[in-house]
């Protein structure tokens, strides 16, 4: 599409570079599942939740690519209603709330279980990532070690017993459907790139994405759809005017 962009409009794009937040993105795009072509975001699933979120941030993109998958997918919902206000969002210790803010008090990411391993139970980094793995393969014997291990410095800590092992529990439930944070931004920064080129150079980003799947009819088809609901005008191939691709 840069090549696009650059013959037609004599501009170079900087992909690297641009607003993250920039709101005819989310509104034009991400609220409104036109993400046909938006590496990620296309499937019928993702797209209607993303309707129903309305996603206005990096965040909201960077949490759905972790959340859609077998197992946390069943959070989405909650995720989707704490976001807009209809499901409360609360924190079992006020320490959790600069922990779990972006993500309206669910845990979404492993980065997060160790974080909340160090604040509350005082683990080292090591001890968090061991933490992460044995929840992750649902080791019950080493968990029960980290159980005992978690308490034990969060009371050293002066919290309460009670709360710790509620915290602990949390843990546990939400660990096993963790998934990598800084992964999934690589893949939202990536989708909103995509978007974002949508939204600005419409009729290079679909003719860049047509020459990239000429081979397959069914996307060929789903893009052309794509383009003419964006009230892109599609133009036969012609031997005098048209290129070997789109």
């Amino acid at each position: 599409a840069k090549e696009l962009i650059q013959g037609r409009h004599n501009i170079t794009i900087d992909i690297n570079n641009i607003d993250l937040y920039d709101q005819e993105v989310y509104k034009n795009i991400f609220a409104s599942a036109n993400t046909i072509g938006v590496f990620q975001f296309e499937s019928d699933g993702m797209r209607e939740y993303l309707i129903q979120l309305k996603p206005n941030c990096i965040e909201d993109l960077i949490a759905m690519n972790a959340l859609y998958r077998p197992g946390p997918m069943a959070n989405v919902p909650e995720f989707i209603n704490r976001k807009h206000g209809k499901s409360p969002i609360v924190y079992i210790d006020p320490q959790l709330e600069p922990i779990l803010r972006e993500t309206y008090g669910i845990i979404v990411y492993q980065e997060q279980v160790m974080q909340i391993s160090q604040i509350i139970g005082g683990f080292t980094l090591a001890q968090g990532d061991m933490l992460r793995r044995a929840m992750g393969k649902k080791k019950a014997d080493v968990m029960a070690a980290f159980k005992v291990d978690f308490i034990d410095g969060a009371v050293k800590r002066k919290y309460d017993k009670k709360m710790a092992v509620e915290i602990f529990d949390l843990l546990e439930k939400f660990a096993k459907y963790g998934f990598n944070k800084s992964h999934s931004t690589a893949y939202a920064l990536v989708a909103y790139q995509t978007a974002w080129l949508k939204t600005h150079y419409p009729a290079e980003f679909i003719s860049a994405n047509l020459s990239s799947e000429m081979d397959d009819t069914d996307k060929v088809v789903k893009l052309l759809d794509s383009a003419k609901k964006m009230g892109i005008e599609i133009m036969p191939p012609d031997i005098n005017t048209s290129y070997a691709e789109f």
